[in-house]
């Protein structure tokens, strides 16, 4: 039986790509695909290595319904580019750090984790590090709407 492994990316991995991971993986338990889709989390930085998300990030988090304490923040390793099918960045910024980082043959993996959301939504999870309550509210609503459509799509892939 086909797995699938994604890995989603933002700069320090204690806001956005942790907060994917714990949705992403909330959406995986619910359709019962745990088995066979699995997420981890990363930053394009070291600055953050082995801390837990930002309380912030959890504490938002945990409002919806999502359990982020037991993630702790990692740097992306060239490795994840050969382990995980596909890797998310959050922004263009870490996408192009990604790009850059990236064996040639694998760049197809790379994509911005806002290309999986319906249209209308904007192309980038922002930054909510430096704002207010209501910058890791807009985290969670892009991030689950990108999540529902990036579930599909690899149903999808699995499927094929």
């Amino acid at each position: 039986m086909r797995e699938f492994a994604v890995l989603f990316v933002c700069m320090g991995n204690i806001c956005r790509s942790p907060t994917a991971e714990g949705v992403f993986r909330h959406l995986v338990r619910q359709a019962g695909l745990q088995d066979r889709i699995h997420a981890d989390s990363a930053g394009t930085i070291d600055y953050h290595v082995g801390s837990p998300p930002d309380q912030r990030s959890a504490q938002h988090a945990a409002t919806r319904g999502y359990d982020l304490s037991d993630l702790r923040a990692r740097q992306v390793q060239p490795v994840d580019f050969v382990r995980f099918d596909l890797i998310c960045a959050m922004d263009w910024e870490n996408l192009q750090t990604l790009q850059e980082d990236c064996p040639a043959e694998l760049q197809h993996k790379l994509r911005r984790l806002m290309e999986f959301a319906p249209p209308g939504w904007s192309e980038v999870v922002a930054d909510p590090y430096y704002g207010g309550k209501q910058g890791f509210e807009s985290v969670l609503d892009h991030i689950e709407a990108a999540c529902a459509g990036l579930l599909d799509h690899i149903q999808g892939e699995l499927a094929s």
